[in-house]
């Protein structure tokens, strides 16, 4: 039996022409009208029709695909958008917030209505969950308990106004000090006020801890972020471990940390167990302790800052849902959305220019295992409530490191300035351009007389220069009124008559003196996250006992070989 579709074209086209929609049966060949779309169907069959409407199935079968196609990428775009949205309203989900009600003070804007943020970061020592008493301990007898918990962990993170440099103070938890009166929005429980160790305001709430932070500081705290026990371990895992350096062979038998002399990377309670060891570092205090963790967090933010971690999507989904899981914060904080610009803001700040300090100390008069305030701490905290960059070394801070510091840190060398004068004073361009170059400023700058006499004193700048021109009128004392965007490139300062005298803008000098930053970091163990090489120091005092013995970690070391290191 042979297939018809090898047949002759005419035989072909009548068969498949008898299954054609529409198509009238009685109508013959010769019947049709010499125009219209019967005579196009003739002239197709004597054309070879078979050919013809083999070609137009795969057209058809095409637009099928298409269509088809089309409709799998819809559902793709739709399942992804949900996925999305799932996935923020489910880190949303994750994030505990809680209100500070105004205990903090109130930050004030620069010049340029920037507004630094000032962030207090609590680790707190509650035993509130299952796997906090795990990882913790104490809760043999207590079991799950309620309440915050102490404030083991108290870092006043201040960013500054421009986003140019940050400055970490950690104070120490045995610090004594006033607690102001407070009630704890979220349980009721309340105090008068008394005078005690600082970390136990917490079990007041987060907003009494922040009360009396600043109440100690003067520094206006904005926000705060509290993470427990499982919070620690749940960041450093996101994260793939955070690399540690240690002095020598450390074994802290109370917070059970074991490390071989030199670098690891930590991760889960191994991580917990380093930022918890206070007896391991240093002179076994809890000042010993305060500057390790900020040889872990200058790693973490190393880390987090690096290519690879933020630009794995799983890596970003793990640090997301582990940090929103992992925080209360105030309501200030309490979405992604904040999260993510406050995030933002920290990433503009280049690690070289955070700085990490501990508060000074003083042995409390009436009780040797507490401290005080002690010399300097002043210092340091008027630097950070006066948004003056730290340093190491010297510490010193010249007006051109001011001016440099600038949100898009634009260096003042590579600025230059045409200083007109505008007054009838002679000699004013030439002061104040000599000012500048004695700042830091470019050699190239220049100084003219202006075209007309000016009352008020402008610093007019081209397109993309604000940054250039924030700059120079930092280093001025000019506010925002006295800058204007021009329509040509450079910047050109106009003095007025507004400005008879001296090289600074007047009213400027009746702000407050700047703090003495050399004095800030005095004895505050000032270091930058940038420095990757740091060691955490193994004390050499007997802090820990090993079966009974005092011993020192590293001899506690050698005596527990058969006890694993803890990052094996």
């Amino acid at each position: 039996m042979s297939d018809p579709w090898d047949g002759p074209v005419g035989q072909a086209t009548r068969s498949r022409s008898a299954r054609v929609p529409g198509q009238r049966a009685t109508e013959s060949d010769g019947a049709r009208p010499p125009g219209g779309r019967a005579a196009v169907r003739a002239a197709s069959r004597e054309r070879g029709g078979t050919r013809s409407r083999r070609r137009v199935r795969p057209v058809r079968r095409g637009r099928r695909i298409l269509k088809i196609a089309a409709i799998c990428l819809s559902v793709l775009i739709l399942a992804t958008a949900g996925a999305g949205w799932w996935f923020y309203e489910h880190l949303n989900g994750n994030i505990n917030s809680i209100s500070l009600d105004g205990k903090g003070g109130t930050e004030k804007a620069d010049a340029f209505g920037r507004t630094p943020i000032n962030i207090l970061v609590m680790g707190s020592d509650g035993r509130t969950s299952k796997a906090d008493c795990k990882l913790g301990g104490g809760c043999s007898k207590t079991g799950v308990q309620t309440g915050n918990g102490n404030a083991d962990v108290q870092m006043v993170v201040h960013i500054a106004a421009d986003r140019s440099n940050a400055t970490v103070m950690s104070i120490p938890r045995d610090t004594i000090t006033d607690v102001p009166a407070c009630k704890d929005g979220e349980n009721g429980t309340s105090t008068a006020g008394y005078h005690g160790q600082i970390n136990s305001a917490l079990q007041y709430g987060p907003a009494c801890q922040v009360a009396t932070i600043h109440q100690l500081t003067g520094i206006p705290i904005d926000h705060f972020v509290k993470l427990d026990f499982s919070g620690v371990v749940k960041m450093s895992d996101a994260v793939g471990g955070v690399s540690v350096c240690v002095s020598d062979n450390v074994y802290d038998t109370y917070s059970h940390l074991k490390l071989s002399k030199g670098t690891h990377t930590l991760k889960g309670e191994a991580a917990l167990e380093f930022v918890r060891s206070r007896h391991g570092f240093g002179d076994g205090s809890d000042l010993g302790r305060t500057v390790s963790q900020h040889i872990f967090l200058s790693s973490m933010i190393r880390k987090f800052k690096s290519a690879g971690t933020l630009t794995d999507p799983t890596a970003v989904y793990d640090l997301a849902d582990a940090a929103t899981k992992a925080l209360t914060v105030d309501d200030g904080l309490g979405s992604v959305k904040k999260l993510i610009g406050l995030a933002t803001d920290l990433d503009k700040v280049p690690t070289k220019r955070i700085t990490f300090t501990t508060m000074q100390t003083a042995p409390d008069p009436t009780d040797d295992n507490r401290v005080v305030v002690g010399a300097g701490a002043k210092s340091l905290f008027a630097t950070i409530a006066g948004d003056q960059s730290l340093t190491t070394g010297s510490g010193k801070k010249s007006a051109a490191a001011s001016a440099t510091a600038t949100a898009s840190a634009v260096p003042a060398s590579q600025i230059a300035v045409t200083v007109e004068n505008g007054t009838d004073i002679t000699g004013r361009a030439s002061a104040v351009a000599t000012a500048l170059t004695e700042q830091g400023f470019s050699s190239a700058t220049t100084t003219a007389n202006a075209p007309s006499p000016a009352t008020t004193t402008t610093l007019t700048y081209g397109t993309d220069q604000k940054a250039e021109a924030q700059t120079a009128a930092e280093a001025l004392g000019l506010s925002s009124a006295h800058l204007e965007q021009g329509t040509g490139t450079g910047l050109t300062l106009v003095i007025g008559s507004d400005w008879p005298s001296g090289t600074t803008y007047p009213g400027t000098s009746s702000s407050p003196a700047p703090a003495d930053a050399k004095a800030a970091v005095s004895n505050a163990h000032a270091s930058t996250a940038d420095e990757s090489k740091s060691c955490a120091k193994v004390s050499s005092y007997k802090t820990v006992s090993l079966n009974g013995v005092a011993m020192t970690p590293a001899q506690a070391y050698a005596a527990a070989s058969s006890k694993p290191d803890s990052d094996a």
